[in-house]
């Protein structure tokens, strides 16, 4: 890798980290094109999510010191959040320790991150369809993310484990599946990626430190993360603006198309 292709893979992971198109997924493709491969960019790709899981530090700082301050008082609300978090984060974390080695062998690739794509954005388009003719109820504000809907959207989250099918959109889908209207969904779902992301990040840079770590590899760490971080910070603000007016699915036919356009390129290869 060169700081190029860093600062490359940098934005890619901070345009789609919090947007339903998968980063890992996007990351993988990319890199296979520009001729990052191995284990050592596998590992590379994961470590970088610390820059966009430090903006969302950034963008929620004042909630997110309101919160804590909340948690030393044991303000209901800050305690409800706090659960909420822990209580969706866990099916995620002993997933991903049970799986990590099995995902990275078997679906770090081209194939397998655009089926993930086709059938991702068929879901969230039939989901935008269902709800565009529903009545039931979207409760707005991250007070409705009760223990329960945080657990249903834990399990959700487990399902983007698979490279290709995003975080943002299993989480989000299953915020709606709950009745949460489509910002708070997405507001917790940004939440959420902190302990995920991080407790990944940790855990990769930890496995991977002596390859991660080595002088040669540092200089392109640091850019793609401070990229990632960057580009992240000005996509959840725009994206939870596009919420409050629109829905998911042109997100949907966007996966579609570019996992047919791999899907296509991979049998002509």
């Amino acid at each position: 890798m060169n700081p190029l292709t860093a600062a490359l893979l940098g934005v890619v992971e901070g345009l789609t980290e919090y947007l339903p198109i998968s980063s890992t997924g996007h990351l993988i493709l990319v890199g296979h094109f520009l001729g990052a491969a191995g284990e050592a960019a596998k590992s590379f790709d994961i470590v970088i999510q610390l820059g966009a899981t430090l903006a969302v530090a950034v963008y929620y700082r004042r909630l997110l010191a309101e919160r804590i301050a909340g948690l030393v008082r044991r303000d209901p609300l800050a305690v409800n959040l706090a659960v909420a978090l822990v209580v969706a984060f866990l099916p995620t974390a002993v997933a991903g320790l049970l799986l990590r080695k099995t995902v990275k062998a078997l679906l770090f690739g081209p194939i397998p991150v655009a089926a993930a794509l086709i059938v991702g954005g068929v879901v969230m388009i039939l989901v935008e369809r269902a709800r565009a003719q529903s009545d039931a109820p979207r409760l707005e504000g991250l007070e409705h993310v009760t223990p329960r809907r945080a657990l249903l959207i834990g399990l959700g989250q487990c399902v983007s484990l698979w490279p290709g099918s995003s975080r943002s959109m299993c989480t989000i889908l299953a915020g709606q599946f709950v009745n949460l209207s489509t910002s708070t969904a997405a507001e917790f779902s940004f939440l959420l990626a902190l302990p995920t992301l991080g407790a990944a990040t940790l855990y990769e840079m930890i496995k991977a430190r002596h390859e991660l770590l080595a002088p040669e590899h540092r200089t392109d760490l640091a850019i793609g993360t401070v990229v990632s971080f960057l580009v992240a910070w000005a996509v959840i603000a725009g994206f939870l603006k596009y919420l409050r007016k629109r829905g998911l699915e042109p997100f949907g036919y966007y996966r579609i198309a570019l996992g047919a356009a791999v899907l296509l390129w991979a049998m002509q290869s």
